[in-house]
């Protein structure tokens, strides 16, 4: 019986002399997607444009307002649109608010201005760097009578480093979607 108690305990000293353990680090998952393939998004809205055949696209709160939802990113870019009352400043500081209220937690914020004036189309791009909870948002508007603003929303923790492969992909949907964004007639 000793002999074997001797045997268990040498056979297990022997066997943990071996490489030492250590814990792995903890890893993000790395995320490709498909190349999007665009299509034209019609409605009885004032406005169209094309938007990636990997978004779906559902009705939001009130009319012309819809989710653009891409479900395996679990982002959402939300789209507003707000006719022109002779309000058009106001649209415009409501839309920087809602941009500079995330200075809080980011680290910066790229503004780049858009032109389409063939298409009427005029506007601000939007780029949150860091923690922001809505890292992408911009407004297109014909500065008379439509106005229309996108926010990028993800239904998790602002993590910079792991959602940048997401924002990169929406950032090219969205930029996408304005150069091909028109005011019907």
């Amino acid at each position: 019986m000793i002999k074997k108690v001797i045997f268990i305990f040498v056979s297990m000293l022997i066997i943990s002399c071996g490489k030492e353990n250590n814990p792995k680090p903890y890893g993000e998952l790395r995320l490709e997607y498909p190349a999007p393939k665009y299509q034209k998004f019609e409605s009885n809205c004032l406005y169209t444009f094309e938007v990636s055949d990997y978004a779906k696209i559902y009705n939001a709160k009130k009319p012309c307002w819809y989710y653009l939802n891409y479900p395996k990113m679990k982002a959402k870019i939300f789209l507003t649109y707000y006719p022109i009352n002779n309000d058009f400043a106001q649209q415009i500081m409501e839309t920087e608010k809602m941009v500079y209220k995330h200075t809080v937690k980011a680290s910066s914020i790229d503004t780049k201005s858009f032109e389409y004036p063939e298409k009427k189309v005029y506007g601000n791009f939007y780029e949150l760097k860091g923690q922001a909870a809505s890292n992408l948002q911009f407004y297109a508007t014909d500065s008379t009578k439509h106005f229309v603003t996108g926010y990028l929303y993800f239904n998790s923790r602002p993590k910079p480093d792991s959602l940048a492969p997401a924002i990169d992909y929406i950032k090219k949907d969205m930029m996408h979607l304005l150069d091909t964004f028109e005011w019907k007639k």
